[in-house]
């Protein structure tokens, strides 16, 4: 198939590749001011207590440097700062995010907090803006779902990462727990288009939410991606019967 007519999927829809990178991009700028509230909605606020994880899972020290990718509002990178604070002093953190309104909610909330020791950064996770073997963490949460190309963002991660260094994604997965699949299934496709339009005014982009986590590939294939792309080490866990996984893995 020649590049002009390779396609990739939007949720369940199969569109040209060269567009899926546009139409998500619509996707979040449409919903850049709710997505943080309706993340709690969405998820009734456990997604706080899994970010959480993720951040002690990481455990980000004093002078690291830290990547978080996809992380335009900044939830993840203001955990991590904090973090990192509470055990002695600054890390370096650095957010890159596809999506210019997302990054700039993002800075609007770091004037708030008085938060000076994050960058901000306009970037594809499948061609960061980023120099070979840089960061001592690459983080990315609930955003590989959404690139065109997972394993070339996975490839970009192992660039970036010094040797050493530490790559954790938090996404949402397959759910291996029998009736509350069901349950999920139902709700997802039921309550998200709802809570969108009632929320951020914009039911189509969480029914393309929806879809794009069930086409997003199941733990164990995932981890399998990872080692393909030359990450060691990997580990998984799963919260709430898998309804989000957390991926680990090294760049030895």
């Amino acid at each position: 198939m020649t590049a002009e007519h390779k396609t990739a999927s939007f949720g369940y829809r199969e569109v040209p590749e060269a567009e899926k990178e546009h139409l998500v991009k619509e996707v979040f700028s449409s919903v850049a001011r709710k997505y943080d509230i309706m993340n709690d909605l969405m998820s009734m606020g456990v997604h706080r207590l899994w970010k959480d994880a993720m951040v002690e899972w990481l455990n980000p020290r004093a002078g690291w440097h830290i990547l978080d990718v996809a992380g335009g509002t900044g939830d993840i990178a203001f955990r991590m700062a904090e973090f990192a604070r509470m055990r002695g002093g600054e890390a370096e953190i650095t957010v890159c995010d596809i999506n210019a309104d997302m990054l700039s909610e993002g800075v609007r909330r770091a004037r708030e907090k008085g938060e000076k020791h994050i960058a901000w950064a306009c970037g594809n996770a499948e061609a960061l803006p980023i120099p070979d073997g840089t960061m001592d963490a690459y983080t990315i949460a609930f955003g590989i779902r959404n690139v065109t190309h997972i394993d070339r963002a996975l490839a970009e991660a192992r660039r970036v990462l010094k040797p050493g260094g530490r790559f954790l994604c938090l996404e949402f997965s397959k759910v291996v727990m029998p009736i509350l699949d069901e349950f999920y299934d139902r709700y997802s496709f039921a309550a998200l288009p709802k809570l969108g339009e009632w929320v951020a005014k914009d039911a189509a982009s969480y029914q393309y939410l929806a879809e794009s986590i069930r086409k997003f590939p199941p733990q164990q294939k995932f981890a399998s991606m990872i080692g393909e792309a030359g990450l060691s080490q990997v580990k998984v866990r799963n919260f709430m019967g898998g309804i989000a996984a957390m991926h680990s893995a090294y760049r030895i």
